[in-house]
């Protein structure tokens, strides 16, 4: 029981402290590689569902931030009922290009088709919900120009409604934290698929089956080039309208993530991909096996609870803090307390991964899907 105790233990926090504590100690970036690309110019591809009430916005905000840099935007309309192509249509004279996806086929299926609309050698990928903040497409160029990097992710920025912030919120600031981490390393395993950027020749073998940010990654580990984040490409993006919708995007992501790993296993050979496989271990696999550690760790605590005042610290912390995630789940309010909102997302994103590795079991998978509302 007690090497139970220290495998589930292990387990639960490896992903989330461990992992983190290793890259921080470890070594720093590799040398670069591949060379740099002459573009000063970029293009933007923007996916598109059902869109009306906010294309127009997100059309105007990204022709601002990129009037030194932008080349062309193609918005691809994924067989949108709603008018989303006549007010798309209407900026035909200021750079932005409409392409119908008819049947629908999802989000990565637009972008394949946005891809083989676009020329420059630089294109970047947007979200209809995501403000780009001022600069950002000016730094996308000029990073992507410099010899081994492949690809940028921005930095997402959560904002809350009435300045108040959510567990999402603190739970994107750890994940930028350790994007930074990562990308001063291997390269990024995933990048933020609200708002990236690619070379041409990393776009190249684009699958429609697996999430677009995991596809890049991938393609730039197998190209001998870095995915990287940078402070200054920053994507803004409000709180989701429901609370439940968070817990039903995160299941769907987890899902679509699980199938881009197992469509391509050879990342998990460090022999093949050296640091950045154990990256993808640590961040990937580690990460969805963290609510299978967690029923485990409970009732063997609760065995040993007495043997030694380890197990008994264990024990009453896991106590105490589903507690404090029950009551925020009970409680809305009380969910505005930092001591009750962080236990309580961090229960709803594992009990968000615990059915979304059921789903992929089941053998279900996810490629069209109605975009969350924010």
């Amino acid at each position: 029981m007690e090497a139970v105790f220290l495998i589930a233990a292990i387990g639960s926090i490896y992903s989330y402290l461990l992992y983190p504590l290793l890259l921080v100690l470890g070594p720093g970036r590799p040398a670069a590689a591949g060379s740099p690309v002459r573009a000063s110019r970029l293009d933007v591809v923007i996916a598109a569902r059902n869109e009306r009430g906010r294309i127009a916005a997100k059309l105007e905000n990204t022709i601002e931030t990129g009037r030194e840099v932008l080349a062309e935007i193609v918005v691809v309309s994924d067989e949108s009922d709603d008018g989303t192509d006549g007010v798309v249509a209407r900026f035909a004279d200021r750079g932005v290009r409409l392409e119908r996806q008819s049947p629908r086929a999802g989000k990565e299926s637009a972008q394949a088709l946005g891809i083989a609309h676009t020329s420059a050698d630089i294109i970047v990928f947007s979200d209809v919900a995501t403000r780009i903040a001022p600069g950002s497409l000016d730094a996308i160029a000029e990073r992507l120009a410099q010899s081994g990097v492949g690809a940028i992710s921005s930095e997402d920025r959560f904002e809350a409604r009435g300045g108040k912030q959510s567990g999402e919120g603190a739970y994107v600031k750890y994940e930028m934290w350790l994007r930074r981490l990562e990308s001063d390393r291997a390269g990024l395993v995933g990048l933020s698929g609200s708002l990236f950027a690619a070379r041409r020749e990393v776009c190249e073998d684009w699958r429609t089956d697996v999430p677009s940010d995991f596809t890049v990654a991938l393609n730039c580990a197998r190209k001998g080039l870095r995915a990287v984040s940078d402070p200054r490409v920053v994507g803004i993006y409000p709180d989701l309208q429901r609370g439940v919708d968070e817990f039903v995007r995160k299941r769907r992501t987890v899902v679509r993530g699980m199938a881009a790993l197992a469509a391509a296993p050879e990342l998990l050979s460090p022999r093949r991909y050296g640091l950045f496989a154990f990256q993808v271990w640590g961040h990937k696999l580690m990460r969805w096996l963290v609510p299978w550690f967690l029923l485990i760790l409970l009732p063997v605590s609760a065995v040993l609870v007495d043997d030694h005042w380890l197990y008994a610290l264990a024990f009453w912390a896991q106590v105490a803090s589903y507690g404090l995630a029950v009551a925020g789940w009970l409680s809305p309010r009380l969910r505005e307390m930092t001591a009750v909102r962080i236990p309580f997302y961090f229960l709803q994103v594992n009990a968000a991964i615990l059915l979304a590795g059921l789903d992929f079991l089941r053998g279900r998978r996810v490629v069209v899907w109605e975009p969350s509302r924010r």
